[in-house]
This record gives structure tokens, sequence and C-alpha cells, in this order.
């Protein structure tokens, strides 16, 4: 039996998502640099738009785990082309992944799309911006 894929745990939790407002399910898996893999949902919440994207869950879930280095990130939904982190997780993603991080983005039917964070989020705002 062969390892499962990074999208294979996205895919897998992405039934879990809480969304019965858009009934959009998404679902995020990280690799962290330490090896761990962290997943998360999007939740959402009746109070539009308060709810929570799905790489900030697996992110969330990553920091409390410990890890605060991305390695990979992959994202699904079911959608025509593949999903894409929306603004506020690219920049999410950004604070804890190096340059060069692949972020692969999918849908139910197997499309994917494969870019590196600076790729998806160029000239993301970072910390060294706000040291004098």
């Amino acid at each position: 039996m062969s390892e499962k894929t990074l999208m294979d745990h996205a895919m897998g939790i992405r039934t879990r998502a809480h969304a019965p407002y858009s009934g959009f399910q998404v679902g995020a898996a990280i690799r962290a640099a330490s090896g761990s893999i962290h997943t998360g949902v999007n939740v959402e919440n009746a109070a539009y738009p308060e709810g929570i994207c799905a790489e900030a869950g697996a992110i969330a879930a990553m920091v409390a785990a410990g890890d605060t280095v991305i390695a990979e990130v992959a994202v699904v939904g079911d959608a025509p082309d593949p999903v894409t982190p929306c603004g506020g997780c690219r920049q999410k993603i950004a604070e804890f992944a190096p340059k060069g991080t692949k972020v692969t983005m999918g849908n139910l039917a197997g499309d994917e799309i494969v870019m590196t964070i600076e790729e998806l989020l160029p000239h993301a705002f970072a910390k060294a911006q706000m040291e004098s």
C-alpha cells in the first residue's frame, strides 16, 4: 500500500467541514518541516463572515502542536477548477512558509495546480517590513 499524499489528507478531512450555509466544504493539509501532518476544514458561522478557512485551521493545528515552519500545503474543494486559498490564507501561509514552499491546489476531479508560495502571493507582507 502506498503512503498517503498530502492531497489525500486534505481530501480525507474535507467532509468534516462545517459548511451549512454555503455547502462548500474545503479541506487543507500541511506538512510541517518536522514531517508532521496537520489538517483543517472550513467552519462556517451564522454570523457571516466570521467563519474559519480550512488553511487557517490547519495552521492553527500546526502551531498548537508545536510546529512553526510549513514545508508543503494542499487544499481541495468540490469545484470545477482547483480551489485556491483566499487572500487572507495566502498571507497566513506566507507567515510560516519559506520561499519555495509548494502549495498544491485541487478539486475532487483530481485537477491540480502547483505553485510556490511566492508565486501565489508575490510581495507578501512580512515581519521584516515592520522592523526599522
